[in-house]
């Protein structure tokens, strides 16, 4: 493995972006070219990104500069405001774009259409340009033009009728902003694809980004499109647990829960050992996960009986040493305290001049040799006026603090 030198650039380093987006999928996504090494500046609108105004803040206070999600996602950029709304407002942005690699957005087609940012616009500004559009719905299509937000998109895609509650009732919401962060993730990844695929493009183009197509593709596509395509049959939610197969599900234990997953032969001898080899579970019944799975009111209750009088932790790392993939279901306190990922530097500690001292979460993907991650906080509303409008555009202080005075930035 090639060891790190602190002093090299990131791995992205030398790449412009501008994010010009709120709450969470395009922030989230210029957050990750950014903490590998881009230049990224965030231009907000003279009232600030939405996710100000979210929260949490602390104590419930709301606070413009306090939001953990507007923090969580905007680490490692410089920030700036712009009225695009004005003429000259949409004229310093556009002077902004033609200096800058990648643009990210996630307004609705038609908002960018009425600030005169259309992409027609933005590619005759600067032909190199990558414009990653991250939206509920994408750019084209019947529902492009509607309002929506993450939980439209996760719910339109049939994954919450595939995973989310127990069969026969009502689906459940599934964990707020996924369909938002997998979007942002996958903009990200074919967003640095059109960047080094500008030579073989021709120049830049617009990567369209559907956050439901994303949750459609991965969370369902997978197991069920082509067996609905083929056979007209698909898989609906289970509630808690696996249908065909068991142990597969949750579990109650002393302190909380565990995960536990013990289908092959190896891994169910290897539960076995770790409890003790109980006489129940040598009878022909449970010797076959299928058999198990149809007996699972049964072994369940065996199950439970046992794991009831251990701790989440030991069940885990006595079944892990058995073979047995058995894994504990921590609480977010306990996760942010989880030895295994702080030995792995996933939380770094930051410097905030509203927030104080706080923990962070580091870079989600490790690059031995540039490893990246979060080492700026985010920037308050506005912070670098003065120095972005003087480097990018050559305007002076004199310069900034009018146009500021005319609501222009």
């Amino acid at each position: 493995m090639k060891a790190h030198n602190p002093a090299a650039p990131g791995a992205l380093a030398g790449i412009r972006v501008i994010d010009f987006g709120q709450m969470v999928s395009a922030p989230y996504c210029a957050k990750l070219f950014g903490d590998y090494g881009a230049d990224v500046l965030k231009v907000e609108l003279p009232e600030g990104d939405a996710a100000r105004r979210a929260g949490p803040f602390p104590a419930d206070a709301p606070h413009p500069e306090r939001s953990g999600l507007y923090f969580i996602n905007n680490t490692n950029k410089r920030g700036i405001t712009c009225n695009v709304a004005t003429a000259q407002g949409r004229e310093l942005f556009l002077r902004l774009l033609e200096s800058t690699d990648v643009l990210i957005e996630n307004n609705l087609p038609q908002r960018m259409r009425v600030w005169g940012l259309d992409y027609a616009t933005l590619a005759a500004t600067n032909p190199d340009l990558v414009v990653i559009s991250i939206t509920p719905f994408g750019q084209t299509g019947p529902y492009s033009g509607w309002n929506g937000y993450d939980l439209n998109a996760y719910h339109l895609t049939g994954a919450s009728s595939r995973y989310c509650g127990r069969p026969g009732e009502t689906p459940l919401e599934h964990g707020t902003f996924a369909a938002d962060y997998f979007g942002a993730v996958t903009a990200a990844a074919w967003g640095l694809g059109a960047v080094y695929g500008r030579g073989q493009a021709g120049g830049g183009q617009q990567l369209d980004v559907s956050c439901a197509e994303a949750i459609a593709a991965t969370f369902v596509g997978g197991q069920n499109i082509g067996c609905y395509a083929q056979e007209g049959r698909f898989d609906k939610r289970t509630g808690v647990g696996m249908p065909l197969g068991a142990p597969a599900t949750i579990m109650p234990c002393r302190d909380g829960h565990v995960w536990m997953l013990a289908l092959e032969p190896g891994q169910w001898n290897g539960l076995r050992k770790v409890m003790g080899d109980p006489e129940w579970a040598s009878l022909d019944m449970f010797q076959d996960m299928y058999s198990r799975a149809q007996n699972a009111d049964v072994i369940y209750e065996f199950l439970r009986e046992w794991t009831m009088q251990h701790g989440k932790m030991e069940i885990m790392e006595k079944c892990q040493a058995a073979g047995c993939p058995v894994t504990a279901v921590f609480t977010i306190e306990e996760a942010a305290n989880q030895p295994h990922l702080k030995a792995r530097d996933y939380f770094v500690d930051m410097e905030h001049p509203e927030l104080g001292r706080l923990k962070n979460l580091g870079a989600p993907f490790k690059l031995p040799a540039s490893p990246g991650g979060p080492t700026r906080p985010a920037p308050l509303l506005g912070q670098h006026n003065e120095e972005v409008y003087g480097e990018r555009l050559g305007l002076t202080a004199a310069d900034v603090r009018r146009l500021a005075r005319d609501g222009i930035v």
